[in-house]
């Protein structure tokens, strides 16, 4: 099961980001990219238990909701294109790392713009 410190670690092995603390509370995390500081992913404690809110392609995102019980829509968030993880639940660890990743890559600044 991933921690909030694995998420972050692993997180910051994408190039370009830092972690932020935008909110004044610890609970919330937010991974930002450094240029443009735009948020691919929001990691916080629920119910005892580890969440990330992940940018997703629409049509992704459903279906992962449908493959995974914990994938549930974007708490707090658009909910077509953004998902919310629960870890320690029935979504591998792989499987949590490749969504990290795909957030970043769809929150990614176009180059030359920041």
């Amino acid at each position: 099961m991933m921690t909030r410190a694995s998420l972050i670690a692993f997180c910051k092995t994408l190039s370009g980001v830092f972690e932020d603390y935008p909110f004044h509370d610890p609970n919330w995390t937010v991974m930002r990219h450094t240029d443009g500081r735009k948020t691919f992913a929001f990691i916080y404690e629920a119910n005892g238990r580890v969440c990330l809110n992940l940018k997703c392609m629409p049509e992704l995102a459903v279906l992962l909701r449908g493959a995974y019980r914990d994938v549930i829509p974007g708490y707090h968030m658009n909910k077509e294109h953004w998902n919310t993880v629960i870890t320690g639940g029935d979504v591998p660890d792989a499987e949590v790392e490749k969504l990290i990743a795909l957030s970043y890559d769809l929150t990614t600044p176009p180059k030359g713009r920041k």
